[in-house]
């Protein structure tokens, strides 16, 4: 019997092809949105631990940031008062390299360097272009995984006599040099020239942080010679064993409030997070923002759930004369009930379906468009997520097909043929 309604169900779909299509469209855009959100996430999640595993996985960040006792008593205050304070708090200049040097001292770890960033005009021959200038400490070449193409790294004691020389992120040589070799060649960054050692691979990125993008010197340099500054923004540990990460980190905290003379851990004016901890704050964030953006998505799938409903209600209208007939036949209304509303289901099905290929082709697409940004961007379609999406599209058609079917099958044989 149920091969009965299926068959009844399918012919009437295949009666009005167009009418099927249309009525399927908001489901269509619904599930394949869903899907396009969570496979660009995966994709997305995909790029930043790849992001993280640049600094390695056995490392802890040490950045600065704004006291928490500071946030509260800007948060009491008048709106004037809270902009005065925020102001007064950024950026906070105590993380110095006297602090990283110490970090290296403490027990589980190797190595560590200290960093900070500003932007300068960056000229060679009248070519110029703004970019940003990274200033870390010699140890970076020993823990960050970046791969020089041509030249070398600059050497601790270039770091300590404040050599002015230079890498290039490998859009910065390309744009100022074009196919020439740049390294042994004077560039001039803000009113200093800084003779070029090395040019990175082509890392890939987008954005401010994007590393092709980049120049990089010796921190103490940039501090000294271009900012006029003496703090660091952020510092990167690195760890010896990585299972002890939280054991270390809470040891970098006692040492940085002994050093910057801070009794109250409330008044911290920095933040130690582990790899692991920055991967779980990012996949809150990640969470929330997919979260929203299928809430959104759920709207198409209410409005094509609504669609089916209509549709179907038409359907049911036209074929009332058919209904008679069978009912006039001896079919009974659980009958007419299971045949329509396994139509319903079936359009939302259909449009599920089509949903998830389609949603899957564009989340396809951008993923190789990011790969041809460099991105290590990754395609990935979750099974869950088209689990789900087809669970979805079935539960609409019969929560929206179920009212249309009932009415049918409600119809009385002689109402029905009358009006027929």
């Amino acid at each position: 019997m149920n091969n009965i309604y299926l068959k009844q169900a399918i012919r009437g779909i295949k009666s009005n092809p167009s009418r099927t299509l249309l009525t399927t469209l908001g489901i269509m855009i619904g599930i394949g949105t869903v899907i396009l959100v969570l496979s660009a996430g995966e994709g997305f999640k995909s790029y930043i631990n790849s992001q993280v595993e640049a600094f390695g996985t056995n490392t802890v960040i040490v950045q600065t940031s704004v006291p928490s006792s500071t946030k509260s008593r800007s948060g009491g205050s008048s709106s004037k008062e809270a902009n005065n304070s925020a102001s007064n708090a950024v950026p906070i200049t105590t993380l110095k390299i006297h602090d990283i040097e110490d970090i290296q001292n403490l027990n589980n770890v190797k190595n560590a360097y200290g960093a900070s960033v500003g932007q300068q005009i960056v000229t060679y021959k009248g070519i110029s272009k703004t970019a940003l200038i990274f200033g870390a400490s010699a140890a970076r070449f020993d823990i960050d995984k970046g791969v020089i193409a041509n030249g070398r790294g600059y050497s601790y004691q270039e770091d300590k006599s404040l050599s002015q020389v230079a890498l290039l992120g490998s859009k910065v040589a390309s744009d100022l040099f074009g196919d020439t070799n740049p390294v042994g060649k004077e560039i001039r960054i803000g009113n200093s020239n800084f003779e070029v050692i090395g040019v990175y691979a082509s890392k890939g990125g987008f954005g401010p942080m994007n590393e092709d993008e980049q120049v990089f010197v010796p921190v103490t340099t940039l501090q000294r010679k271009i900012q006029g500054i003496d703090y660091l923004i952020y510092g990167v540990v690195e760890l010896m064993d990585n299972s002890k990460a939280d054991a270390t980190s809470l040891g970098i905290a006692d040492l940085l409030r002994h050093n910057h003379y801070i009794n109250d851990p409330i008044k911290d004016d920095f933040k130690v997070q582990t790899q692991k901890e920055s991967l779980s704050t990012f996949d809150t964030i990640l969470q929330a923002v997919t979260f929203l953006l299928i809430a959104i998505a759920s709207i198409s799938l209410i409005v094509g759930g609504v669609g089916v409903m209509n549709i179907m209600y038409v359907v049911v209208t036209e074929r009332i004369g058919e209904i008679g007939l069978k009912k006039a036949l001896g079919a009974r209304g659980r009958d007419i009930l299971y045949e329509f509303l396994i139509e319903a289901v079936l359009l939302t099905l259909i449009g599920g379906v089509i949903g998830i290929i389609g949603g899957s082709f564009f989340a396809f697409l951008i993923a190789k468009f990011a790969e041809s940004m460099g991105l290590a961007w990754k395609f990935i379609v979750p099974i869950w997520g088209v689990i789900i999406s087809v669970s979805v599209s079935m539960i609409i058609g019969i929560v929206f097909g179920v009212f249309p079917a009932r009415n049918a099958a409600r119809l009385d044989p002689i109402v029905a043929l009358n009006r027929e």
